[in-house]
């Protein structure tokens, strides 16, 4: 999808405070946003999303320039920073809002998942097989406002140091050549 900002992507693996906080740091996003796709229920709230009733993920739309970024180089990102081989889990976050998938915008975002997902398979980079759903994005309902920057906000909060920094820390060691640069 191409919209005012240039390219949008939809893309959830596990809590969105995670892939958030990854994708604000990739050199070519111009804007995340923590949310939920994938469900049956309208504007779901957190607390309905946690009790597994809506069907939604927990999901980040990721604004990128496609000049600068690849749609690629999201999925990319995205298949390093999460393990793609669990079903409704990553790590101790256990249930169906933190499976893994990607939410295309049109068909080329859905031919261009499913080859990553080819290709990430026959390199045999994972030991079990993918389960990374690939759907078309229906609508996507922007989390609360305390979701948004939440690592941000919050670094010292006990999730964050266990959960959130070691994946913002392996993201900046694999991608260390893709990451904006510092505010000094």
């Amino acid at each position: 999808m191409t919209d005012a900002t240039g390219a949008r992507a939809t893309l959830g693996g596990g809590c969105f405070w995670c892939l958030e906080a990854v994708y604000l740091g990739l050199r070519g996003v111009t804007r995340v946003v923590s949310g939920y796709a994938g469900g049956h229920v309208p504007n779901p709230t957190y607390q309905q999303v946690c009790g597994h009733g809506t069907g939604h993920a927990e999901v980040v739309q990721v604004d990128f320039d496609p000049a600068e970024i690849s749609y690629e180089d999201l999925l990319r990102v995205f298949f390093t920073v999460h393990d793609p081989t669990t079903k409704d889990r990553q790590g101790n976050d256990i249930g169906s809002q933190y499976r893994s998938i990607v939410l295309a915008h049109d068909a080329a975002q859905e031919a261009a998942a499913r080859a990553m997902i080819a290709e990430i398979e026959a390199a045999k980079i994972w030991p079990a097989p993918i389960v990374t759903e690939v759907v078309r994005l229906e609508k996507f309902w922007p989390a609360e406002p305390e979701h948004q920057d939440y690592f941000a906000r919050n670094p010292w909060n006990g999730y964050c140091q266990a959960v959130v920094a070691p994946k913002v820390q392996k993201f900046r060691k694999t991608f260390a050549g893709r990451l904006k640069a510092r505010a000094a």
